[in-house]
């Protein structure tokens, strides 16, 4: 067993979601393996980290300009630093390998590990692999990856590593109980809209606007409206469909077994959890950035597991006009949660501790059982 590994991700929950997954994997196999992560002082894994229970070692923030100016001067001294914090984070922990999951403190991190000839192990959680996943690449045959295909040198395909709560979750066994915790019927049709912890402010206006459409069909609804957002809708009538209003939701787990469809935005952990739960849904990828969003959800979408919506076409009338009937055919729903389910993985932070595990060893990823090149 691997004694002592150093998890290098930040910046965003698509980074560190998939660290805690991995370091709960490792430590379920090996209690007394030494897991610490390394993150920035003023990312979201400041927090994070140390509430699930992992030391965190903080390192400088290094962003990689854009263009010619000041900070590009100012970046040789910069990296250096980081990279030194790293190599004491290696020293002090005696890391047998480096686990990197992209944003800023995974270059110093690579770096630093190659400099001292420890393993290095990727996992790129995007189709469109950012800056330091393709420097690391380079370093390492220990490359995994969230969807097939994504362009990595050595790439092998593991999907992306979930909480054991979300990848071992039967929903129809936890249905009932979850609903009821929920302020949901027990025999409803269930729509869930999330825009995740921040909210999507055209999913919250738009599903205000039909709340009594829903309730005028017989669905009800858990909408997850963002920290601080505020969805419009009045309380339900006796006898009505619950619209149920949450800003934000712990344990997710208990809304995807309450839903029978969602209705989200199609970030790489949302659209891995969603097939590894085996729910259809909606996806209504954020409309900035480099289209990776839609890149997630088009595998889904064309196995049959989904809709691709366009946000400036999530409006009160698609509501009407195509999610209402899809609501109402539960034959269809049951399909598209079968094609869904198809393409989930898991099992991902398993398959990523066995590559864990291999590099620490030495061993090629083809030697481990169960994999190939």
């Amino acid at each position: 067993m691997t004694r002592s590994v150093l998890l290098a991700g930040g910046g965003s929950a698509g980074h560190v979601s998939p660290l805690l997954a991995l370091a709960d994997c490792l430590r379920r196999r090996d209690p007394s393996t030494t897991l610490t992560a390394l993150g920035t002082a003023e990312g979201l894994e400041a927090r994070l980290v140390p509430a699930r229970g992992y030391p965190m070692i903080p390192v400088p923030k290094v962003p990689m300009p854009r263009r010619p100016g000041p900070a590009l001067l100012r970046l040789p001294g910069r990296l250096l630093a980081a990279v030194r914090a790293a190599d004491r984070a290696l020293t002090e922990t005696g890391a047998e390998a480096v686990v990197g999951f992209g944003g800023y403190v995974c270059t110093p991190a690579y770096l630093a590990a190659r400099r001292r000839g420890v393993p290095i192990v990727i996992h790129e959680q995007n189709p469109l692999p950012g800056m330091a996943n393709r420097l690391g690449a380079r370093l390492t045959r220990y490359v995994a990856t969230t969807f097939p295909g994504t362009p990595l040198p050595h790439a092998l395909h593991v999907g992306m590593p979930l909480r054991a709560e979300i990848g071992s979750l039967v929903r129809d066994s936890l249905r009932a109980e979850a609903r009821a915790e929920l302020g949901l019927d027990a025999e409803r049709t269930t729509l869930l809209v999330t825009g995740g912890s921040l909210g999507a402010q055209r999913l919250n206006e738009t599903f205000g606007a039909v709340a009594d459409d829903l309730r005028a069909a017989g669905v009800q609804v858990l909408h997850v409206s963002g920290t601080g957002k505020q969805v419009d809708v009045r309380l339900s009538d006796d006898g009505e469909p619950p619209y149920v209003v949450l800003p934000y939701i712990d344990r997710m787990e208990r809304a995807y077994a309450a839903a029978d469809f969602v209705v989200c935005r199609s970030g790489a952990n949302t659209v891995c959890e969603l097939t590894a739960v085996g729910l259809p849904a909606a996806y209504v990828p954020l409309p900035v950035g480099n289209g990776e969003q839609r890149l997630n959800a088009e595998p889904v979408v064309t196995a049959g597991g989904g809709l691709l919506v366009d946000d400036a076409d999530c409006t009160p009338d698609w509501v009407r006009r195509t999610l209402l009937p899809l609501l109402a055919d539960r034959p269809a729903l049951t399909a598209m949660g079968l094609a869904a389910g198809a393409l989930g993985s898991p099992h991902a932070d398993e398959r990523l501790a066995d590559l864990v595990e291999a590099a620490a060893a030495g061993l090629a990823p083809s030697d481990v059982a169960g994999w190939s090149a």
